[in-house]
């Protein structure tokens, strides 16, 4: 917490404060409401927000609809290329976003759907960490559980979400604070892909505050950072009670 209490006490300083030589923690002349207020009228900060939002939600709905499935596959169904899959997805690891960024790009520049939702959420759909982390919780899920859910006349894809699913909520929330906590903060795509300030992502907005010409206002930098960084705080808070709760109320007898 010490980062995010720093964070928290220069948003609230004058410009001659934060290099004083002092380094005083406690602020002496507090600024918090002009820059607060400059941090939410200079830029849409709010709607930059909703944006990032809008597209962690989506991101994260089609990573569990694309990974979940798969995971089970790999963990459940026996096939002859499941361990060369499963090194596939290990070896999808490795790769950064930066490699297929440029092929990425040009194909939604030739389709027309640069500064839209859609070009911000697409590299991220399918997550290899999820299926290699579902898989790994999938593995230790009983066989004779769903060998009684086949015997019962279910299908695999019933099995999925209506039997295994419900039972791996706490690798739900541990993945959903790691995919929402990358994306938030993810600056590099969006910065790629959109140009228009109505899409631009939070990220973005702290950007704004950056110039090496007339200098970077640190003090408002720092209050559109807290502002930005709340609701990360809010929901690791939250999912992390969940999933305590999930470990101890989530078992297979």
């Amino acid at each position: 917490m010490l980062p995010i209490i720093w964070m928290l006490l220069t948003s609230m300083k004058p410009g001659n404060e934060i290099f004083s030589a002092g380094q005083d923690v406690l602020p002496k002349n507090p600024q918090s409401v002009e820059n607060y207020t400059y941090a939410l009228t200079s830029i849409p900060l709010m709607r930059m927000m909703l944006n990032g939002a809008i597209v962690c939600g989506g991101i994260l709905i089609v990573q569990l609809l694309t990974s979940i499935p798969c995971a089970y596959a790999l963990a459940k169904i026996k096939f002859r290329a499941a361990p060369w899959v499963f090194s596939l997805v290990l070896l999808g690891l490795c790769i950064p976003i930066q490699v297929p960024a440029l092929p990425l790009y040009l194909a939604l520049a030739n389709l027309g759907l640069l500064n839209t939702y859609f070009a911000l959420m697409l590299p991220f759909f399918l997550s290899v960490f999820a299926i290699f982390l579902f898989r790994q919780f999938f593995k230790s899920f009983p066989d004779e559980i769903i060998q009684a859910a086949r015997v019962d006349g279910m299908s695999e894809f019933e099995i999925v979400w209506r039997v295994v699913t419900p039972a791996a909520w706490p690798a739900i929330a541990a993945f959903s604070i790691f995919s929402i906590t990358a994306h938030w903060n993810d600056l590099y795509w969006p910065l790629i892909v959109i140009s228009k300030d109505s899409l631009a992502t939070p990220p973005l907005g702290v950007a704004f505050f950056f110039d090496p010409e007339s200098g970077t206002d640190f003090g408002s930098l720092m209050a559109a950072a807290t502002i930005i960084s709340a609701p990360l705080v809010i929901a690791f808070l939250v999912a992390q009670r969940q999933f305590i709760q999930g470990i101890t109320m989530t078992g297979v007898k």
